[in-house]
């Protein structure tokens, strides 16, 4: 009987399922939902076979743009206020570089030397100046006359160190350049040298060559400009200066000094700066021990390279109201020194001496502030070797000798096989030209 029902309810259950409508597709578009008026206009559409989607951008002028009407006032200061920025930029650009030219006048020159060595050395303007005192500083050089270490090659003049014969060094003996009729000074101890095996003194260990313009050529104010390339190698001293041709106010360094560039051939990192660096100084005072010469000096790296991978100009432009010297251009200055006030009160020298010997002013009676400046000088350039002025500083990057010890030019001799090899590539000065003009109004100068 319970089967009989079980059957009876299974078919009532499929009568009420087959007379229940059919659930509709919930992804159906509901038209039934929709006015008969709206079913019938979208069949329309899609009886068309029109696209379903439609675009919605906006036409060109359907949407209102009222700040075009009306401007905000404050909107011009987004472009204003940049341009300012740009012209003030300009502007502190612009007065900088005239700030560093304003004292720059544009005089007229004479040209007294144009020397490009392309007819070989000339004797007639050159000088081979024949010492061996090391010019106060001790250096280790004695300069010859010989085209050992001054010579013109392929256009270029060339000052190269050499060393000095070993049998001078290693025997009993003196070289005396008075006797040899060669030397140029008169001060004894800057023409004779000697070598002495019990105290440890040497003649001088290596060769070089210092030239000057002093017989040809000097101006008084004007300028100075010599194109060179300076030596690579340890304890190497290129310089290119300028002495007063007569000791108008007494011996140095009363009478002056202009240092327009001075290097050390050691590279980049030795400590006191190698060749990486120039310097410019202007030397002056009453005495050697009352020198002015760190109120007026300065160094210039060259930018990312050193001076003995390329040629630069090293000038001096000097008139009777400044001086300066530079590397390159005349707006690269190394040093600046305006004759604004004499240099006695720019010394700042002591009363006295070490030995209670009181200064005096040497410049006072010409009532000029660019005295002792305001003489002729003439033009040097040499390739010193060490020394004991302090130049190359004791107890740094291996300095093979001490500058108070007697034995110092043996000690440095002694340590050849060490500096000698950084010589070889590059150990000499060479010297593209060298141009010197008279300011119009001094000298006889008037183009």
């Amino acid at each position: 009987m319970a089967a009989a029902a079980s059957a009876s309810t299974r078919k009532s259950m499929e009568i009420n399922v087959a007379e229940r409508p059919a659930a509709p597709n919930p992804f159906a578009t509901p038209y039934g939902s929709m006015p008969a008026s709206r079913v019938a206009s979208t069949t329309a559409v899609f009886s068309q076979k029109r696209p379903y989607f439609r675009s919605r951008r906006i036409k060109k002028g359907e949407v209102e743009r009222p700040w075009l009407e009306k401007k905000d006032p404050r909107e011009k200061w987004v472009w204003i206020i940049p341009v300012i920025g740009i012209v003030v930029g300009f502007a502190l650009s612009a007065y900088i570089i005239w700030d560093g030219t304003r004292k720059i006048s544009n005089y007229k020159y004479c040209q007294v030397l144009d020397e490009d060595f392309s007819r070989g050395f000339d004797p007639n303007v050159w000088t081979k100046e024949v010492e061996s005192g090391g010019y106060g500083n001790g250096q280790f050089e004695v300069t010859t006359n010989t085209d050992e270490n001054a010579y013109v090659q392929d256009g270029l003049l060339h000052l190269k160190p050499t060393l000095q014969d070993q049998n001078l060094i290693e025997t009993i003996n003196t070289v005396d350049l008075t006797e040899l009729g060669i030397c140029s000074s008169l001060v004894f101890t800057d023409c004779v040298s000697a070598t002495n095996t019990t105290n440890g003194t040497i003649v001088n260990p290596i060769k070089s060559a210092r030239l000057s313009t002093k017989a040809s050529t000097s101006i008084k104010y004007g300028r100075v400009e010599v194109v060179a390339r300076l030596p690579t190698g340890d304890w190497l001293w290129p310089a290119i200066w300028m002495l007063p041709k007569n000791d108008t106010y007494g011996q140095w360094p009363a009478s002056g000094e202009i240092d327009i560039a001075e290097s050390r051939g050691n590279n980049y990192t030795y400590p006191q700066g190698g060749n990486q660096l120039i310097s410019s100084t202007l030397h002056w005072g009453p005495s050697h021990s009352a020198d002015g010469w760190w109120r007026n000096h300065a160094v210039k790296p060259v930018l990312l390279s050193t001076y003995p991978r390329a040629f630069h100009t090293f000038g001096l432009e000097w008139t009777p109201k400044y001086l300066f010297t530079y590397v390159d251009s005349r707006l690269a200055q190394v040093i600046y020194t305006g004759f604004n006030k004499p240099f006695w009160q720019k010394g700042d020298f002591p009363v006295a001496d070490a030995n209670g010997t009181r200064f005096v002013d040497p410049w006072s009676q010409t009532g000029h502030s660019a005295t002792p400046f305001d003489q002729d000088f003439y033009l040097l350039i040499n390739l010193a070797v060490g020394g004991t002025n302090g130049w190359f500083q004791d107890g740094i990057a291996g300095k093979p000798w001490v500058d108070a010890s007697t034995r110092a030019k043996l000690d440095f001799w002694n340590a050849r096989e060490q500096w000698l090899p950084t010589w070889k590539d590059g150990g000499a000065m060479e010297i593209k030209s060298v141009k010197m003009w008279q300011q119009e109004g001094f000298n006889g100068c008037s183009p």
